[in-house]
């Protein structure tokens, strides 16, 4: 008897832990939304200048883009069943592949925006420093991502995950 319960409340414990498809797909749909509310943000900022209130905006809609993609990243490692099937697999990589030009349409514009030095307080300081956590939340969702991924998708995520990074990396050399 006393067996029984300690595995039933081990199998809770694993359980709550473990995350599906569905959560998954769910994290790439809120990613897309907070993405996008960032690509809003950033092209509000009008060239060659801008407000302190402006710039600002752009900070505070990166953190809960990073928040979002921490928790992909979180339920990509813990999913089950681990791999995915081909049909989730497929149907998460090509949520991923519809954010790419939303991210290097962001990533462009906030170097655009911020590599001339926009005039007030620290900020390039900071939206650097956002675009290294940014990618860095980033790396983490690809690697969970590619993980979990079928075999037969491996490559083809392994291969969004080079783009990806490289723009990542473009935009944070960009900066001073």
């Amino acid at each position: 008897m006393r067996f029984s319960i300690v595995f039933v409340l081990a199998s809770l414990v694993v359980s709550s832990f473990a995350s599906t498809a569905a959560d998954v797909k769910a994290d790439i749909v809120d990613i897309s939304a907070k993405l996008n509310a960032l690509d809003v943000t950033v092209y509000a900022l009008p060239l060659p200048s801008g407000t302190l209130s402006q710039a600002l905006a752009i900070h505070t809609n990166v953190g809960p883009l990073i928040t979002v993609l921490n928790k992909g990243a979180a339920d990509a490692v813990n999913v089950s069943p681990n791999p995915l099937s081909l049909v989730d697999g497929r149907a998460i990589l090509d949520s991923v592949e519809a954010l790419e030009p939303t991210i290097y349409h962001t990533l462009n514009g906030i170097v655009a925006r911020f590599t001339r030095g926009l005039p007030v307080g620290g900020i390039v300081a900071l939206v650097k420093q956002d675009l290294v956590s940014w990618n860095a939340a980033s790396q983490a969702l690809e690697a969970g991502l590619i993980g979990s991924a079928p075999v037969r998708l491996v490559a083809e995520a392994t291969a969004l995950k080079a783009r990806i990074d490289a723009a990542f990396a473009a935009a944070i050399a960009a900066f001073p």
